[in-house]
C-alpha cells in the first residue's frame, strides 16, 4: 500500500504529487484499469506475450 507523511511545514499541493508519483511507480493505476473488466485466458496469454517481446527488444 502506498503511504505518504506529510510533514509539518510542507503543503498538501507536494504531498499530493509525491503520492501520485508513488502510486504511478507501483502499477496501481494499471492494474485498476487491468481488473476493471474481466480477462479471458487467451486475452491473457497475448497480454502477457507481447510484455515479453517488449522487454526481450528494448527500444
Amino acid at each position: 500500500m502506498t503511504q505518504v507523511i506529510v510533514g509539518e511545514n510542507e503543503g498538501i499541493e507536494s504531498a499530493l504529487r509525491r503520492f501520485r508519483r508513488q502510486v504511478s511507480r507501483a502499477g496501481i493505476f494499471a492494474d485498476m484499469k487491468r481488473l476493471r473488466h474481466f480477462e479471458t485466458p487467451i486475452e491473457k496469454r497475448k497480454r502477457k506475450a507481447i510484455a515479453r517481446r517488449r522487454k526481450k527488444y528494448p527500444r
